[in-house]
């Protein structure tokens, strides 16, 4: 390969890579619409399948995503395991598949399927690995109705055509293995 061959190898995979980190990091640019307007925060569940919940801070990267997503956002834990829990007020991208977070933290995700739990509830649920740890990550989205989605994608087209309202709760748990 020549010197000038070299060089455009390097750059195409440069250019790839700052291509890849605008992707993982585009759910977090400010979205053009209007800020979200301050609403009380909705009573977060103090027991998850029979045990206990304490709430946990939100990081400063949470943070400054909570200030402009349309809804609220929670961190709370059993002790075992992370719930993190969304009221979400309107469709929105800015709800996206946990896989992709996990993604662009630098996570390999395997094993992703669907599963029901032991109260008939469909989640969408994969293991999440990185640096020798493994954390396995289930999520769903449920409505005003009741009516759930495992999917983001199927739920936002639901909700902005109108088959799905809301607010929607969206919960993701993480329990490390």
């Amino acid at each position: 390969m020549t010197s000038f061959e070299n060089r455009g190898a390097r750059w195409a995979k440069g250019l790839f890579a700052v291509l890849l980190a605008a992707c993982a990091l585009s759910p977090l640019a400010r979205h053009a619409g209007p800020a979200p307007t301050a609403t009380a925060s909705p009573e977060w569940p103090t027991v998850w399948e029979g045990r206990p919940l304490r709430p946990l801070a939100l990081s400063p990267v949470e943070h400054r995503f909570a200030s402009r997503f349309p809804g609220h956002i929670a961190r709370l834990t059993d002790g075992e395991q992370v719930l993190v829990l969304r009221e979400v007020r309107e469709p929105t991208r800015l709800l996206h598949p946990a896989a992709d977070c996990y993604r662009g933290l630098g996570y390999r995700i395997r094993n992703a399927q669907l599963e029901t739990d032991g109260q008939a509830r469909l989640w969408r649920c994969f293991i999440a690995e990185r640096d020798g740890h493994a954390t396995r990550v289930c999520e769903r989205i449920v409505d005003a109705q009741g009516q759930a989605y495992t999917d983001t994608s199927s739920w936002y087209w639901a909700a902005q055509f109108g088959r799905s309202t809301g607010p929607w709760q969206a919960v993701t748990v993480a329990r490390a293995l």
